[in-house]
């Protein structure tokens, strides 16, 4: 009788420490599982926005090993080299000058089954052919000037070059008024000056029909905060960029991860994580197969918790890296391996 108490007692205790061990082993390939997934997830993030980001914030000092890399900046851009819209004569010191051209013209409204006319400003040619009531209306059609758009050949960021597109992206926009002085002979004797534009009526308070305005707008002195990459001594967009911009500018000071909340997600540690969740598996794998009496199977621990570990952490990893799953398959295939020849060895003895 107390022979079978033993035995039972070394039955449960057995089945105790596999069951210990099976949850050593689900745990480590779980822990495994969600630390690729992390990895996978934030390298995904990468790729949508042109890399990993070194933040400088205000630090606009030049740094070195930064060739290649995406950086964030905040600060007031400099213009070096004003634009300048030769038509007019007029250059400002902002680091883009846009000029507006509005004709006054017959437009057409509808409410309802009513329709009415009145003659406005409006920036685009309005067709008066396709009027309701064409007769009467008459439009004088295209614009003799377009409206254009003039960037400064060179605006820094520090000790960086914005290129063009970043300072296209530059946001804001107020009026400019004009320089008469600047003016060239021929649109002197065009334009007037009123309400801050250029004006072809001999009555700018009272336009007529087809007469132009032109006015400009320039992007405002201000602090932003631009996310780009370092080539050279430019920032640049990041070509063929997962999000399809590959830059990104706000106005003011914004933090890194207010402009990219989603790199709030890198894994940490994972290399610490990866480790721990080997031991698990490993540990796992030695009290699963553990015997009383014996010494812990070396081959099984290892081949065991390899398996696990390997299987579960390439599971991520499918479709998003060729050589990355393969490398974790590799080791789930010596964790086979090692069970492999264990299971022979103990097939001979």
């Amino acid at each position: 009788m107390a022979l079978r108490s033993v035995t039972l007692g070394t039955q449960l205790r057995r089945r105790l420490i596999r069951i210990g061990g099976g949850v050593l082993l689900v745990l480590g390939a779980l822990l495994v599982l969600g630390t690729e997934r992390a990895v996978v997830a934030y390298r995904t993030v990468l790729a949508q926005h042109g890399g990993e980001v070194v933040d400088l914030g205000h630090a606009l000092d030049a740094r070195s090993g930064l060739e290649g890399r995406m950086v964030h900046l905040v600060g007031a851009p400099r213009v070096v080299e004003s634009p300048y819209d030769a038509d007019f004569g007029q250059q400002v010191a902002t680091p883009v000058l846009t000029r507006h051209v509005a004709m006054f013209q017959w437009r057409e409204l509808k409410l309802g089954n009513q329709t009415t006319y009145e003659l406005d400003w409006a920036d685009t040619p309005q067709d008066s052919s396709r009027f309701q009531q064409p007769a009467g209306h008459h439009n004088p059609g295209m614009f003799p000037l377009a409206r254009a758009q003039f960037l400064a050949s060179k605006v820094m960021l520090g000790p960086y070059v914005l290129n063009a597109a970043l300072v296209r992206a530059l946001p804001g926009s107020e009026p400019v008024p004009v320089d008469t002085h600047a003016l060239p002979a021929n649109m002197a004797a065009t334009f007037v000056a009123h309400a801050g534009a250029l004006v072809t009526s001999s009555h700018p308070g009272a336009p007529g029909l087809g007469d132009l305005r032109v006015s400009w707008t320039a992007v405002p002195a201000q602090e932003v905060s631009v996310l780009a990459r370092v080539v050279g001594e430019q920032l640049v967009a990041v070509p063929n960029a997962a999000n399809g911009v590959g830059y990104e500018v706000n106005v003011g000071d914004s933090s890194l991860l207010e402009m990219r909340p989603d790199m709030a997600g890198a894994p940490s540690v994972p290399w610490l994580r990866r480790l721990l969740a080997l031991l698990l598996a490993v540990a796992g794998a030695a009290f699963v197969g553990w015997r009383a009496g014996a010494r812990p199977d070396a081959r099984l621990a290892v081949g065991g918790g390899l398996l696990a570990w390997g299987a579960f952490a390439v599971v991520p990893w499918l479709g998003a890296s060729v050589g990355i799953a393969l490398a974790w398959i590799v080791l789930a295939l010596a964790g086979a391996v090692l069970l492999g020849w264990r299971w022979r060895a103990s097939r001979v003895g």
